[in-house]
């Protein structure tokens, strides 16, 4: 019985279709161990994935390793997520792949760092918006499971450091599903009661374990709380997000107890210290004080009105003596003085009948010799128009007016004809 006959492409296409109409073979999560992997220049990443039961063929085209955050090596276990599809061509079938991520602790890792990212690119990390650990808590609320190590540890250390401090506790489920929504309650019922300090935290432990508090809405809890809050998750090399997003991180739950319970005796000690200290300095400024006071006592002993008084007596007396003294010295100069007068005036009388003897003599000298008594006999004194002596007939020239000073008057005329001697 003779059957239709196809192409081996015909089959190729066929079976791809058969493919592509797959809902499970459409959207496919496969994982295994990445063996045979090769970058190919192009950027495609070629490789096989393979398990104990056999080996599948993968492709990475280079417009999807934006779906890989990683770089993929042998011996990898991974997650891929694609599509199966035939290679028509060749006939073969390959996983195409649209992203690839690590398996279990792998896995894991890429959430934890890829959270780690996005909270830190939200200011959750920021340094600005931690709160600052009261120096002297007296009320701690702590999150953690009901029992275990955990808070035992901060149970007897708060104890030990200091009695009086109360501690409330919100027993939480610190790993698995219920874990992370637990915590939240955890830390909104204490944020409510109005506490100085909460400490969320829980024993070492795998990522696995402690992976509540790698959780996103853990983290919201912790930054939006307005109780500061220290996270003490794990062993001391154990990090997880919470220690990131919190005020303050404690390696483990003893050191958190410990960053936030104040030692009590030290405390104690620290404030005898102090008070020793305060009496010392007191002491010196109560001894400062008293000489300062004694010092002030003297100074308004000297400047007291009766000591002033006194003072100001004493100055009176000795100016009255100094007056008196002065007085009779003044006394004693005005007698020399007038003793001293009486023999002025005896020497000015003298003096002056002496000047009047002198004054008589210079008289009679000058009546002897004045002009004007020698124009009495007959002389008479001339000067020319300017008023000017005339001695000699050279100074008038016939017309020019003369003076003539006589005895009883003076004579006005006009030089008529000059003659001098050597012309007569």
């Amino acid at each position: 019985m003779a059957g239709t006959v196809y192409s081996v492409g015909q089959v190729n296409t066929y079976i791809s279709r058969l493919f592509e109409d797959s809902p499970l073979l459409s959207s496919i999560m496969v994982k295994g161990e990445v063996s045979n992997c090769r970058y190919a220049a192009s950027g495609h990443i070629y490789f096989t994935l393979k398990d104990a039961s056999g080996t599948l063929s993968c492709v990475m085209f280079a417009g999807r390793r934006r779906g890989l955050s990683f770089h993929l090596e042998e011996g990898a276990r991974v997650i891929v997520t694609g599509h199966v599809g035939v290679y028509v061509k060749s006939g073969s079938y390959q996983l195409y792949a649209d992203a690839i991520t690590h398996d279990g602790i792998g896995a894991l890792n890429e959430q934890y760092e890829l959270l780690k990212k996005k909270l830190e690119a939200r200011g959750l990390f920021d340094e600005s918006h931690k709160k600052k650990i009261p120096a002297y808590v007296r009320k701690l609320g702590v999150v953690t499971a009901g029992t275990g190590a955990a808070v035992r540890d901060i149970i007897n250390i708060t104890r030990t450091r200091n009695p009086h401090v109360q501690i409330t506790i919100y027993p939480s489920y610190v790993q698995g599903e219920k874990a992370a929504q637990d915590i939240v309650r955890g830390i909104q019922a204490l944020d409510r009661l109005g506490l100085d300090v909460i400490i969320i935290g829980r024993g070492g432990g795998s990522i696995e374990d402690l992976w509540a508090f790698n959780e996103e809405i853990v983290a919201e809890a912790v930054y939006h709380a307005a109780t500061p809050i220290i996270s003490a998750v794990g062993h001391e090399t154990d990090t997880v997000i919470t220690d990131y997003v919190a005020d303050l991180r404690a390696s483990t739950p003893s050191q958190g107890a410990e960053l936030a319970v104040f030692d009590y005796q030290v405390f104690q000690s620290t404030l005898l210290g102090m008070e020793d200290e305060l009496n010392r300095r007191m002491h010196f400024r109560l001894r400062l004080l008293a000489e300062k006071s004694a010092s002030l006592e003297a100074q308004l002993r000297h400047l007291s009105p009766a000591a002033t008084v006194t003072t100001q007596r004493m100055h009176a007396a000795r100016l009255e003596e100094a007056l008196r003294d002065a007085m009779n010295r003044q006394l004693v100069l005005w007698r020399q003085k007038m003793e001293t007068g009486s023999r002025l005036k005896d020497q000015m009388d003298a003096a002056v009948l002496s000047a009047r003897h002198r004054l008589q003599l210079l008289t009679s000298q000058m009546e002897s010799s004045s002009p004007v008594r020698r124009l009495s006999g007959g002389y008479g004194y001339i000067t020319d128009a300017r008023g000017r002596a005339v001695i000699s007939a050279a100074q008038v020239a016939e017309g020019e007016e003369v003076g003539i000073r006589l005895k009883d008057g003076r004579i006005e005329t006009k030089a008529v004809r000059v003659h001098r001697l050597e012309e007569t």
